[in-house]
């Protein structure tokens, strides 16, 4: 008797397991009749087929045998839709993902099993290590209160939620960051946190002696009264930054006033209208495009006061700042802007009254511009600015016959540029370097007394920067650069130490400031303390008239103690200084008293 197709549905395929054994069911005797039904079914028929087991590539169960990856073959005809199983009659596509699935059924069902033995096994594992280790330990305790399964299971499950806790403290406090739990300072190189804005120690070794004067950069400079800040704007340099720093970001009674398509700003000083000022964002190129100290310094006070009467002239100060730059950068950097199209055919070049002539300072290139220059040909000329151009802009070129090679042997002129250089240098008012921004602003703030409105912000990424050269190319540069590397160097280690005196001389005003006002306030509390006892004994004089004889000798005291502690250090050296006269003063007068009572007695004797 065949079975009809919605009962083989419902039954599905039988499970046959390992070595072809029978499979056990939870109804024997439900199981035994069909098996019986399904033998006595005809050869063709859809019973038949379910006899035949499941199809090929259909896994029988958790040990069943390999699956076939081989593709099944489709019936083309209802007779072999009728003599194949039911799972024939699906799409190719949906018997391979019932396939997949249940090849993973049996992979998941397979690693859960495995992972659940395991946590047993290790559990069991350290509940023997943990009951024995607690029976080494607390022996006796457990033989005199007869310790069974029960206090094992306590004990597990402490250790248990200590090690919770730990792996929530970690996860709450990671790394250094907690105070409870430093578990990985021991591990991880505590970093350096004397660190410079260009990643280099910031303890370096000065090279040179400087005196206090050099490193004590303090101008008395007032806006509302006649002095000047000029700024020497040397090529690539990061100046127009610091230019635009110095019209948009100072905290002025008056700002500049800078209007949208200008770019010249207006800087005048407090109720007059007189600029402060001298630079490209506030009077333009006055005196010519990047105007070197040579330029600047004759050029500057005409332009100023060019106008005025000589007699009418004021007494000015002219303040003068710049910016340096690494000079392998700075000539990277300039190379890569000559190669945009620029030429600086607007510098004047002015020295000792003129122009150079054409033979004194020969062009480098032909055509109205040097752009698409490589950078060999842009090494090669000799008669290149870009060589040494930090050293020629901050040099008085009129000791060494300005741009005329033939008035000194170059061994010598390179030496009389390179120390008016630094000499100059050194008695600007200020300099800052463009690798140390911050520092920069620190040390403008505190020399010239005036405060910036935001930060200076550091850029290591340059146009100079995303060059790529090879050693040999860097050591060339170095080399037509010779002199701006000495001077980089020499500026380096000044501005460095300038910054270290700077903030050490803060340090100690603070910590004298501090001092003081401990002093101040201590002084405060005692001559209240002394005041309360005092009004408290003009209350009641007759109770211990015997305890304070002299009172008066008590205030004195009191008013000397006050002084001392309320009193500045200045002061105190001005007291010690009178007394130390007055005490000379009457041991001079001692020893005349001496000396005459001498000369007295001795003419008694005669």
């Amino acid at each position: 008797m065949a079975l009809p197709a919605c009962a083989v549905r419902a039954l599905g395929p039988p499970l046959q397991p390992e070595g072809r054994a029978p499979a056990r069911t939870t109804c024997p005797r439900r199981h035994s009749r069909v098996e019986a039904e399904l033998a006595e079914s005809p050869p063709g028929s859809v019973a038949a087929s379910v006899r035949a087991g499941p199809p090929r590539g259909v896994s029988h169960g958790f040990h069943s045998r390999p699956l076939l990856d081989e593709p099944l073959k489709e019936s083309s005809s209802l007779a072999g839709a009728a003599r194949a199983p039911l799972f024939a009659l699906l799409s190719r596509g949906r018997r391979r993902r019932m396939h997949d699935l249940r090849r993973r059924w049996d992979l998941g069902s397979l690693c859960r099993a495995l992972l659940t033995r395991g946590l047993a096994a290790l559990g069991h594992s350290l509940k023997h290590v943990l009951s024995a280790i607690f029976s080494k330990i607390f022996g006796p305790l457990a033989s005199v209160g007869n310790m069974d399964e029960k206090s094992n299971k306590l004990l597990l499950a402490l250790v248990m939620l200590f090690l919770f806790a730990v792996i929530v403290l970690q996860y709450v406090c990671p790394g250094t960051e907690c105070q409870l739990l430093r578990l990985q300072a021991f591990s991880s190189p505590v970093p350096d946190p004397y660190r410079s804005e260009d990643e280099s120690s910031a303890r370096f070794v000065p090279r040179y002696n400087f005196t206090r004067g050099d490193l004590l950069r303090k101008v008395d400079f007032d806006i509302k009264g006649d002095d000047l800040i000029v700024f020497l704007h040397i090529q690539k340099t990061g100046g127009t930054t610091f230019g635009r720093h110095l019209v948009r970001n100072i905290q002025l009674e008056q700002p500049c006033e800078c209007r949208v398509g200008q770019k010249k700003c207006t800087c005048h000083r407090p109720g007059k209208r007189e600029t402060w000022l001298f630079s490209r964002f506030s009077t333009g190129w006055s005196c010519g495009l990047h105007a070197d100290w040579t330029e600047l310094t004759s050029c500057v006070p005409a332009v100023v006061d060019g106008k005025r009467d000589a007699r009418l002239r004021p007494s000015r100060n002219f303040h003068y700042i710049t910016i340096l730059r690494d000079p392998v950068s700075r000539y990277l950097s300039e190379w890569r802007h000559v190669q945009r199209g620029a030429t600086w055919k607007a510098s004047l070049h002015v020295c000792d009254g003129r122009p150079p002539t054409s033979e004194e300072l020969p062009s480098c290139y032909t055509g109205d511009d040097w752009s698409g220059c490589p950078l060999k040909e842009f090494m090669d000329c000799p008669y290149n600015l870009a060589n040494n151009r930090q050293v020629r802009m901050l040099s008085d070129l009129t000791l060494v016959g300005c741009y005329n090679l033939s008035v000194m042997p170059e061994k010598q002129r390179n030496k009389v540029l390179l120390e008016s250089a630094k000499s100059n240098l050194k008695h600007m008012a200020f300099f800052g370097l463009t690798e140390f921004q911050r520092k920069t602003q620190y040390l403008f703030e505190k020399t010239f007394n005036m405060n910036f409105i935001s930060p200076f912000t550091q850029y290591n990424t340059t146009r100079a920067s995303s060059v790529e050269i090879n050693e040999e190319i860097q050591k060339r540069i170095e080399g037509l650069n010779f002199l701006d590397m000495e001077l980089y160097s020499y500026a380096k280690d000044l501005f460095l130490q300038r910054y270290q005196f700077m903030r050490q001389k803060e340090h100690q005003e603070a910590r004298r400031k501090r001092q003081e006002q401990r002093k101040f306030l201590k002084g405060r509390f005692l001559q209240t303390h002394f005041q309360s006892q005092g009004q408290g004994q003009g209350q009641n004089p007759s109770q211990n008239p015997s305890q304070n004889p002299n009172p008066n000798a008590n205030q004195n005291l009191t008013q000397n103690l006050i002084q001392n502690l309320t009193q500045s250090p200045s002061q105190k050296e001005n007291q010690e200084n009178q007394k130390q006269s007055r005490g000379q003063e009457q041991n001079d007068g001692n020893t005349s008293n001496g000396t005459n009572d001498y000369i007295g007695s001795v003419e008694k004797w005669r």
